[in-house]
Order: C-alpha cells, then structure tokens, then sequence
C-alpha cells in the first residue's frame, strides 16, 4: 500500500508538471482580442524541444567571465545571489518578473551596496564601477540558470548601482542629515501585512530621503524624481545596518506593498463584450461566452498574486461598467480571482501567487518550484460605484493569504495550497509570436 501511495503521489507531480508545460510550451496564434505589448516585457511562448529525464533537471551552470574591475564582493552574498538565480530562473523569469525576480534582483544589488559601504564609506558607486558590476552581477546569475534578459525584463542599467541625481552617497554626510534613529526604528523589523496599510517604514524612508534631497545644489523641476533616487540611498544604508536576511524580508516587504496595488495586465479592446452583454443582458450565452474569450486572453499574460487579481477584477469591471454593463456579469458568468492568473493546464487551474513576498526554491530532484494556489475559487468582486481600486486594507473580499497573523506564519494558507512542482522537462527556445 505505501509503495502504491507514492507511486500515485508521483503521478500527480508529473502531471501537475506535464500540465504547466503544456500550458507554457503551447504555441498560440495571435488573436483578435490579444493586446498589443512591448516586446521587452510581454510573457514569450514556449517551445519544447529535446526532454532530459524527468529527475534530472536541466539546470544551466556555466562558469561567469567576469570582468575583473568590479570591487563588489558577489562572493559574500552568494546565498542571495542563487536565491535571485532561481526567482529569474531562465523560462520563469517573464512570467515571475512583476512578483518574484525583480524584487529580489533589486534587493540583492542593494545589500551588496550596502555591505560595500562598510569598506569604502560610501552608498552609491560610479558610473564606470557601476558598468562592470552590472554586467559582472547579469553573468554571474546567466552562470547559475537566471535569464540572460534580465537587464530588459527589469530594466536593469548601471545607474542602478550609482546615486543618480541624489546628492549624498557618504555615509557620514547620510548620517548626519538623518534622523537614524526614527529610520531603525521604523524599518528594523516590519509588519509585511501591517506596513502596507500603516506605511510606517515607508514614511520613515520617505522622510529621510527628502531631508538628504534637500542637499542639491542644482534644483529639479520635478523634485520627486530625486527623492525616489534618494529612497535607494536610504535602502542602501538600512542593509548597512540590518541583518542581510532581515533586510532582504523589508526590502521584499516593501515591494510588495507596490506589486498588489497595481494591476498588471494590459487590457485589449471590449467591443465584443459590449455588444453583448448590453441591453440588461438579454443574450446571457452570447455575454457568458465573449466573456471566456475575453478572460482567455488576459490568461496568456503573466502569473499575479491574490491581490493583484483582485485589483484585475476591480480594473476590468470598472472598464466595462463604462460600457454600461450593469448586470454583475462576473457573479452571472463564474468569474473568478483565478482566471486572471495564468492558467495551469486548463480553466480549472489558475495559478495565484501569495500576496506576502515568496521564492522559487531549486531542488536537484524535483526542480524549481513556487507556492501556487490551485484550489481557491474566490469569485471576482463586480466594483460598487464608489470603488475605484482594490485597496490592500479595505478589501471587498476575504483573501486568505492574508490571515490575522500571516505575518508570523511561515505558510500562508492552511489548507488548499500546493507547492506546484515545475521540473525542468525540457529544454525550451524562446520566439516572440510573429
């Protein structure tokens, strides 16, 4: 019986793996409603090509040709450098980008900014400096299995490492203009379910980053464009102070406070939904079926968190209240939060990431794999009039990745989460649709 057991566990991995290939490795032809996105960003279809055996993945590990002009130590915070390798993972690294890779990628590069200033006493580096390291830090992940797209899929440039228009990058000049003290206190150790809604390291952040602001001798015209270059000061300086994991979960934190506020996905056009869901939904088949068509297509663009979808449904109902649907068509055609997400296998799979900040994990068994929530059915919210967004802390809906105490629990949901196993089965080519 228990050999039986696991050989039918062992079933489920590999079909849950075999249905999110075939979901990512389909090629699709571009389609009427499919929205027009930037080549840089959009998600790529996936094509399988040859298939190694499935327990053994595929993992590319090269040795990085480094430029040998960098004075950043990588080697120090090798632990956060394969953590971003495995978020930005090469297949993944367009669908993880928004919620996974680029958070972490840009935390990663504060810290070791941070580390650096103990040795060199300041929080930003030059643009020469700043040049190789990018290109040093972009190998070493290409090295490790990461995406060699990085710099597009997260806009990385060498200006990333350097102070840009803010001018204080001394720690001694940071530490004499700030109240660091108020900054520790605010930022040491946070809330991720709390800070989204109180914004208390935020604002401490926001406080310190205007007052060294302040110190420009040449005036903006938009100043808060060197306020947000000075916010990265002010992160730098905080991992010089903070345990590098701690700092990590604040900067993830933080981050994360700004992905589940934003939709992201590009809507395309609703004329078909228009015409017919009009009318006080005189056709419901006609409305129900534009409607699934209509969601497909969202489906091909990216995975999201809970909240995020949740923010998706407020958008797109919003949209179509202004085409003057006024029936809940969502509650009439079984929308879901789920089938905003990109869908695993089939319409009865979508993948929810957790709203509080999460990583791929690398096993040399299984692969990489990420939480992923399969089984809630939450129905998407048809938006009242007076609501404009899905807001992290007034949400119309119970979203149960968010639980009183989450904050200080290790697994955000209780029941019905499963680590989605995606072993790497094949090697992919990567084509733009044509």
């Amino acid at each position: 019986m228990k050999r039986r057991a696991e050989f039918e566990m062992g079933l489920f991995v590999v079909l849950l793996q075999s249905m999110l290939l075939f979901s990512l490795c389909s090629s699709q032809k571009p389609e009427e409603f499919l929205p027009e996105i930037s080549p840089d960003t959009s998600p790529q279809p996936f094509l399988p090509f040859i298939a190694p055996s499935p327990m053994v993945p595929y993992i590319n590990s090269t040795m990085p040709k480094l430029s040998g002009l960098c004075s950043l130590n990588f080697t120090a915070s090798e632990s956060l450098i394969q953590t971003t390798s495995h978020n930005c993972w090469t297949v993944f690294a367009p669908l993880l980008a928004n919620v996974m890779c680029c958070p972490q990628l840009d935390a990663t590069l504060t810290i070791i900014l941070g580390k650096a200033s103990k040795e060199t006493g300041l929080l930003a580096l030059n643009r020469t400096q700043s040049k190789y390291c990018i290109s040093d830090l972009e190998q070493i992940l290409v090295g490790k299995g990461g995406s060699s797209q990085l710099n597009k899929i997260c806009s990385v440039h060498s200006s990333n490492l350097t102070s840009s228009s803010c001018p204080v990058i001394s720690v001694d000049e940071f530490e004499s203009t700030v109240d660091t003290a108020k900054l520790l206190l605010a930022c040491e150790k946070i809330d991720p379910v709390k800070e989204c809604c109180e914004e208390v390291c935020q604002n401490a952040i926001l406080d310190a980053a205007t007052n060294i602001s302040i110190k420009a001798s040449e005036p903006l015209t938009d100043n808060s464009d060197r306020i947000n270059d000075c916010k990265s000061i002010v992160h730098r300086w905080l991992a010089t102070k903070i345990d590098p994991s701690r700092t990590k979960e604040t900067l993830r934190g933080l981050a994360n406070c700004k992905i589940n506020k934003v939709c992201p996905l590009v809507f395309p056009h609703m004329r078909h939904i228009g015409g017919n869901c009009s009318n006080e939904l005189s056709n419901q088949t006609g409305c129900c079926r534009a409607m699934e068509s209509y969601v497909s297509h969202l489906q091909k663009q990216t995975l999201m968190t809970n909240l995020q979808a949740l923010d998706c449904a407020t958008s797109l109902g919003t949209k179509l209240q202004k085409l003057n649907i006024t029936k809940n068509i969502f509650s009439v055609c079984h929308i879901s939060l789920k089938d905003f997400s990109l869908q695993v296998g089939n319409q009865e799979s979508g993948c929810l990431l957790p709203s509080l900040p999460s990583d791929a994990i690398y096993d040399q068994d299984t692969g990489i794999s990420f939480t992923c929530d399969l089984n809630d059915n939450i129905p998407a919210p048809w938006p009242s009039s007076s609501q404009s967004s899905a807001s992290t802390c007034k949400k119309p809906v119970r979203i149960p990745a968010l639980p009183a105490a989450a904050s200080s629990q290790p697994r955000l949901y209780e029941e019905g989460v499963k680590r989605l196993v995606i072993s790497v089965l094949c090697m992919v080519i990567v084509m733009f649709l044509s």
